[in-house]
């Protein structure tokens, strides 16, 4: 358990800090011309910060490019980037702040500022590099994708599928069309620290548009949202992919349509490299470069101001989390190159993180799965790009899951056995026979969803039930859990197949630090933490910044958790889900949620209610088959869930034919579930009094799951209030 007082390395660095009077010169900060003129435009990287004047919008609806696939006919064989691994942590030691590439001059590099946040959008910030990997030398995006562009010119970036294939970018393309990119939006008259708003499916124009100052806005948005969050971004530029979104923006602003994607390009042929270049020039690595909305639960989505330095060291610090070469390094072209499949949506920070940043580290190829990815289509197209490396939130895993688990019960009672067979040994790792086992069964598994080449399994999200995660292990198939927060650049802890431990999140990365602070009895206290991958603070408000970063640049997440003697971390809720009874006793439900899970299979979601209410109730989803078309749950269950009614006597094959207790079989074991839930916690008011299976499993169409399958908490609370009611105005023995 880390401990509440500083360690001395801390207390050194602290020291240092007052000694030299808080920190470093102040910033300083680039101002237009009086009247909101754009200067001569500063150097922009492939898509860099731009400029702006007074809010005004200009719409840019794209159309995929299908010209013909540019895959290089032969690879060169190129060296891989050459990086010395981290060394043991060391005391604070003075680093330089300008990188040490020589291919392009990559310009002037300021000292850092004076403080570890700042709300303004033109502000600059400490960077926290008083560990030994975190002393390496802090670079802008535009340096990253260009050294990437230029190690890897030929190998793959970008693949979008068309109607007449794969359309391929390799990476030289794809830093000239950032290039080419920003200057159109210069050409707009796109002005320094103002932002793009980039809302549509995710595409490698979505990408390219967003290597700079951009804002990622979920399609599924309201035109109200979209409102507030290009005021108060300053957004004079929106890129959308259909007329749908151009509507809904037009609807809010009032701006008229500029050129399709293509004719948009055409617009750089105005601006000349030069002007370009010193865009470029003015950039530091302690800037602002992206801005991300995050979710909040009251109130309207709060602004997280990313600098170069938070999206260029997670990407590299996560590289440690990829199967190692022979060198000891992540594998990078030529030696065999990266695939990823991009599918959840990119204004999702970790996606972004592994769809773009990580993407770029490692010189991987990007495949841009199909519209319809998550209503059914995404299988197919990993059986076709067969990646390399894979992650999903927990609602993916579980729809993996059920496409095994229906495969299964569609085979043979042979083919059935061998594989209970194979995942008991699996379970066990027993050597003897396990290569057998991989052969017949795990590979078989692997096949089936697209993943035999595959080499790392992430879990991007809160919530996946300790039942999923034991299934693929068995496959030989280990998830590795990832913590992060928005206010971390999306990941702060991973776990790695060398260090796995299950449920856990794993340990930070090289340059993060992390503690607990105010632990209960259980040791569960306040996550907090430190490193470089530590967000500016909130555009334009700094009260709010200044209430989650303390004044040596800690962290307080908000979430609640604990380390081991290992220094693995294991979060177990968020202050915001603890339930306050009306005795005034705090219950984290998510334990109990799991724990309602695992005693019964065949529910999916579980909901436990109790805001100021003498005891806790359950609202309960079962699990449900998914419409592709429309992405909402149907009425009849799934597979697994049938064969599972089977095995209790039971006939029903549909939700309705359990809900309301028409099936007295399902519902008595649905109830011996939760009494043994109960028989397994130690606090009385921790007991789960009443509960009902509502008539509906929960999706993102029906507004119960966000854009990542993120269960809403407020939404179903606000959705089943006449349920929640009922609960509590019938009498009870309690």
């Amino acid at each position: 358990m880390s401990s509440n007082k500083p360690s001395p390395r801390e207390r050194d660095h602290r020291a240092e800090t007052k000694a030299r009077g808080g920190g470093l010169p102040g910033p300083r900060v680039w101002r237009p011309r009086e009247g909101g003129a754009p200067r001569e435009a500063p150097r922009g990287c492939p898509c860099a910060l731009f400029c702006v004047s007074p809010f005004t919008s200009v719409f840019l609806p794209w159309r995929p490019c299908l010209s013909p696939s540019r895959r290089p006919a032969s690879r060169p064989r190129l060296s891989p980037a050459s990086s010395a691994p981290p060394g043991p942590p060391s005391e604070p030691q003075p680093c330089p702040l300008s990188p040490t590439w020589g291919l392009l001059a990559p310009g002037p590099r300021l000292p850092t500022g004076p403080r570890y946040w700042t709300s303004r959008r033109d502000g600059e910030v400490h960077l926290r590099q008083e560990d030994a990997f975190a002393s390496q030398a802090p670079v802008t995006v535009h340096d990253m994708v260009m050294n990437t562009a230029i190690k890897y010119a030929n190998y793959i970036a970008l693949g979008s599928k068309h109607k007449t294939g794969w359309h391929l970018l390799t990476y030289i393309e794809y830093y000239e069309e950032c290039r080419r990119a920003a200057k159109a939006f210069l050409k707009l008259g796109l002005q320094r620290f103002h932002s793009v708003g980039i809302m549509g499916l995710n595409s490698e124009e979505w990408v390219i548009a967003s290597i700079g100052f951009s804002v990622g806005i979920l399609s599924t948005n309201s035109p109200k949202t979209c409102q507030v969050i290009a005021e108060s971004s300053e957004m004079d530029i929106f890129v959308v992919d259909n007329d749908r979104q151009l509507q809904k923006i037009i609807q809010v602003t009032h701006a008229a349509p500029s050129p399709q994607w293509r004719g948009f390009l055409d617009l750089a042929d105005g601006v000349s490299e030069d002007t370009l270049n010193q865009v470029i020039d003015s950039q530091k690595p302690n800037q602002c470069c992206a801005l991300l909305y995050s979710v909040s639960v009251a109130g309207p989505p709060k602004p997280v101001m990313l600098s170069h330095d938070n999206v260029s060291i997670p990407p590299g610090a996560g590289r440690l989390g990829l199967p190692a070469s022979r060198g000891g390094r992540a594998r990078c072209p030529p030696e065999e190159q990266e695939v990823l499949v991009s599918y959840l949506p990119l204004s999702y920070l970790t996606a972004q993180l592994f769809d773009v940043w990580v993407s770029i580290s490692v010189a991987g190829a990007l495949y841009f799965a199909q519209p319809d990815a998550l209503r059914g289509s995404l299988i197919d197209t990993l059986r076709e790009v067969k990646p390399t490396m894979f992650y999903g939130v927990p609602w993916v895993w579980d729809r993996l899951l059920d496409s095994l688990k229906t495969s299964q019960l569609a085979s043979t009672q042979f083919r059935r056995r061998l594989d209970k067979w194979a995942m008991c040994l699996g379970q066990t790792r027993t050597p003897v026979c396990f290569s057998l086992a991989k052969r017949l069964t795990f590979n078989q598994a692997r096949r089936f969803l697209g993943l035999q080449r595959c080499r790392q399994y992430f879990n991007l999200g809160t919530g996946l039930s300790g039942a999923t995660t034991e299934y693929f292990l068995s496959l030989n198939m280990p998830i590795c859990e990832l913590y992060g927060l928005s206010e971390s650049t999306g990941v702060h802890t991973l776990s790695r197949q060398e260090a796995f431990r299950l449920l856990s999140c794993g340990k930070s990365l090289p340059s993060t630090r992390t503690k607990t602070q105010k632990e209960d009895d259980d040791g569960i206290g306040d996550i907090h933490i430190w490193g470089r991958n530590i967000f500016m603070g909130y555009l334009d408000d700094e009260e709010k910044t200044q209430e989650k970063i303390d004044l040596h640049g800690w962290l307080r997440t908000g979430d609640l958790g604990f380390l081991d003697d290992d220094e693995f971390l294991y979060v177990t809720g968020n202050e915001r889900d603890l339930i306050t009874l009306s005795s005034g006793e705090k219950i984290n439900p998510n334990p109990i949620e799991e724990r309602v899970k695992r005693h019964i299979p065949i529910v999916r979601y579980v909901v436990l209610v109790g805001q100021d209410a003498p005891y806790l109730c359950a609202l309960l989803t079962l699990k449900c088959q998914i419409n592709t078309d429309t992405g909402e749950p149907r009425n009849a269950l799934t597979s697994e869930a049938v064969a599972f009614c089977r095995q209790l006597k039971s006939q029903s094959t549909r939700l309705s034919d359990i809900v309301c207790d028409r099936d007295p079989v399902v519902t008595e074991f649905i109830s011996q579930g939760i009494d043994a839930a109960n028989a397994e916690v130690t606090s009385h008011s921790a007991k789960i009094v009443k509960w009902t299976i509502l008539d509906t499993d929960f999706s993102m169409a029906g507004g119960q799951l966000g854009a990542t399958a993120k269960l809403k908490r407020a939404n179903v609370g606000k959705m089943y209030q006449p349920e929640i009611e009922r609960f509590y105005s019938e009498k009870n023995e309690y």
